[in-house]
């Protein structure tokens, strides 16, 4: 990967193996991590996005990505090497990005 992963940026990811509930296979996440951590750790903090919508769910937060219905699990966040990372496919509009903010906040802010 030529430059590092910025935050909102969203990029394919390989999240096998997993254990338990963990989210698995390749799929989108978001970059939820600071810019400056991005660059300079080999560790990104993402989230995930899933194709199956649950509306009522409030760790979940329901966008567009590339075009399609997509739902971010702020209930999975986790921290995964950049060389899971696969190539960028989109990225979160500034309201979708404030909006994430205020959710992971919310879970797992004071």
């Amino acid at each position: 990967m030529a430059a590092f992963p910025r935050r909102y940026a969203v990029y394919f990811a390989d999240l096998n193996p997993t254990v338990g509930g963990e989210i698995q296979k390749v799929r989108p996440v978001v970059v939820v991590s600071q810019d400056e951590m991005n660059q300079f750790l080999d560790t990104v903090v993402v989230c995930p996005l899933t194709s199956t919508v649950h509306p009522q769910w409030r760790s979940r937060l329901q966008i567009q990505c590339a075009g399609k219905e997509a739902e971010i699990a702020v209930d999975q966040i986790r921290a995964v090497s950049k060389r899971r990372l696969r190539r960028r496919v989109d990225r979160l509009s500034p309201e979708e990005a404030a909006q994430l903010r205020r959710l992971i906040t919310e879970m797992y802010g004071e």
